[in-house]
Formats: structure tokens, C-alpha cells, sequence
């Protein structure tokens, strides 16, 4: 072989690591969220939504930019119970590398629907609902985060909510009928010997059901409320929030979203580690890791975070010992 030929031999096969990459940047991913509740123009980087923010934070630290080699179709349920497996199995009929898709009220049916496009879930439990064989190997097309941080945490959450309101005698339930967590509720109330007042279970989480359920709560004299963590709380999390200021009802949520938009207290997983999470599962997905191979993540940060101000305007003085045992204080 001539020493110019040899040369270029060697050169080409130098490159062909950056040309196998630069082949690969080129390819467009098409992926498509699908939450049941928040409006499709909250699913974006510059959502008001911290954990939707870093979620898109992280896709790009991974390289994935939407626009350049990310095409992403939006989807949401609109709080519309109802459509929820309709809307799910119509995602699911579309050509996507993967689908992102939060609740088991979503990923059911996808599940149903799919067998081949890979599917990250954000659901409570993924076995004891059913979805797949076991966290550690998944199996199918499934893999994802949970959120479930165990139904015993209420009894923390009491604990820490009898800090700020003592006396509590009898209590609201805030949770939507379908979810699990309402029972669990209950029997914490039940179990450190609370009264649970008021039909306080909803069906449909509309406006008019909410303030219905209210208005109920405080008629059977309701001093503290517990909200659980259905999506359709989170969305509609401002209009929860004033309802609680206007009946002087103290509530702890499960989720920080919760106070920043003016509720009390929140005791529960850190969401921005939990979509962090979800974008590097993607990253894997699309670099070709089988859903099935992926281990089910699990929360293992917790947080408690306290709105100084929803306190003044409903009358509480906040323990400074609580204070100081808070991850944020917002004022």
C-alpha cells in the first residue's frame, strides 16, 4: 500500500467515530407526552411548572432539542376522567418512538393498545396496579418512575401537620374516588383517633365539585384538611388553595406545586428529581435500552416545604422548630 494511501486509510477510520455520531444527530425522535390533567401548553420547558422546566433542562443535557432532533405531540385529558382511555389508545395508534405517559388511568391503556412503542411511566405502584411483573426487570414496554412513596407516609404527614394545627378534630379529605390514597387517609385519621367529616370524595374534579365539596366540608365542621396527589388537585391546585384560605382550613398536600401556589404545607418526593429521572430513562430508551431492561426507579428524596404567608391569612402561628426543619420556607 502506497504511504498516501495508507494515510488516508487511517484518517477515514479515525473519523469513523464522529461520522457514526454526526449519522446519528441527524435522526429525529418523535415522542409524545400525554398528562390527564395539565393544559398541553404547561408540557414545555417554559412551563410554570418547576419539574416540567427541568425535565426539558435534562433532555437537553442529554442532547435531545426539541426542534433539532426531537419532534414532541402533546396530549392532555383535560381533567375529563371519562376520555381518559380513548385519548390514550388514539396516542398510541400514532408512529412515536416513545410515549411519556403519566397515571395508571393513562398507561392502562396504552398498555392494552401497544405492545411495541416503548412507554415511561409516572404512576403510584407499578405491580400492585398491574402494570408490570416487577421493578427491578419490568419486562414488555413499560418501564418509568414511581411516585409512590408508600401510603404509611400520611402518617408522617399527620405527624408533621400536628405541629402547625395541634388541635385537629375533625378532618376534610380532599381525593378523588378512583385513587387508593383516600383510604389510606382515612385510616390514619381513623387510626390516631380524628374524625373524617364531609362526603369529600370527587368523581369528576370539576370547579363546581370542588367548591361543592368545600362548602360540605366546613357545613359538618372541618378544621383541617389532607388532600391526596391526583393530577387533576394539581391542576386545578390555585382554586384548592383559595378554597382552603376562604373556609380557614389549614391542609398539608403531598406536593410542593401545592404551596407554591398558596397552599399551607407540603410534606413529600422531590418532583424535580423525579422527571430528572424521567429524561434520563428516555435518553436510554432512545439509545436503544429495551423498557423491559430498565429498572422502575423509585422516590428516595423527600421534602417539606411551608408558605409562611398562607399561614398569616388563615391565622396559624408556625412553629419555629418546624420552620427550621424545612427544606424552603416560602414567604
Amino acid at each position: 500500500m502506497k504511504r498516501r494511501e495508507f494515510i488516508g486509510t487511517i484518517g477515514t477510520v479515525a473519523l469513523l467515530p464522529l461520522m457514526a455520531r454526526a449519522q446519528q444527530s441527524k435522526k429525529v425522535y418523535r415522542i409524545a407526552i400525554l398528562h390527564p390533567s395539565h393544559p398541553v401548553a404547561e408540557l414545555t420547558e417554559v412551563s410554570s411548572f418547576r419539574y416540567w422546566r427541568e425535565f426539558f433542562q435534562e433532555l437537553r443535557r442529554h442532547g435531545y432539542v426539541e426542534g433539532q432532533n426531537l419532534t414532541i405531540e402533546r396530549y392532555s385529558g383535560e381533567g375529563r376522567v371519562e376520555s381518559y382511555p380513548k385519548l390514550a389508545r388514539d396516542v398510541s395508534t400514532r408512529s412515536l418512538d416513545l410515549i411519556f405517559a403519566i397515571t395508571v388511568w393513562m398507561v392502562a391503556p396504552l398498555k392494552d393498545s401497544t405492545r411495541t412503542t416503548p412507554i415511561v411511566a409516572m404512576t403510584s405502584d407499578p405491580v400492585d396496579l398491574g402494570l408490570v411483573s416487577s421493578m427491578a426487570r419490568p419486562g414488555g414496554n413499560i418501564t418509568g418512575v414511581s411516585v409512590d412513596a408508600g401510603l404509611e407516609i400520611w402518617g408522617k404527614r399527620l405527624q408533621l401537620f400536628r405541629e402547625v394545627a395541634p388541635a385537629i378534630s375533625k378532618l376534610g379529605i380532599l381525593a378523588l374516588r378512583r385513587n387508593p390514597e383516600g383510604a389510606a387517609m382515612q385510616a390514619t385519621a381513623e387510626k390516631a383517633g380524628i374524625s373524617v367529616v364531609g362526603s369529600s370524595f370527587l368523581d369528576n374534579g370539576s370547579e363546581p365539585e370542588y367548591r361543592r365539596v368545600f362548602a360540605l366540608m366546613s357545613q359538618e365542621g372541618a378544621d383541617a384538611l389532607f388532600v391526596d396527589g391526583s393530577p387533576e388537585h394539581i391542576t386545578k391546585r390555585q382554586l384548592i388553595g383559595e378554597l382552603a384560605e376562604k373556609y380557614q382550613l389549614p391542609a398539608i398536600y403531598p406536593f410542593r406545586s401545592f404551596v407554591e401556589a398558596g397552599g399551607l404545607m407540603a410534606y413529600g418526593i422531590d418532583f424535580l428529581e423525579i422527571f430528572r429521572q424521567v429524561a434520563r430513562t428516555i435518553d436510554q430508551i432512545l439509545k436503544g435500552a429495551q423498557p423491559g431492561d430498565i429498572p422502575f426507579q423509585q422516590p428516595t428524596k423527600f421534602e417539606l416545604v411551608i408558605n409562611r404567608k398562607a399561614a398569616t391569612n388563615i391565622g396559624l402561628l408556625l412553629p419555629e422548630p418546624l420552620l427550621a426543619r424545612a427544606d424552603e420556607v416560602i414567604e
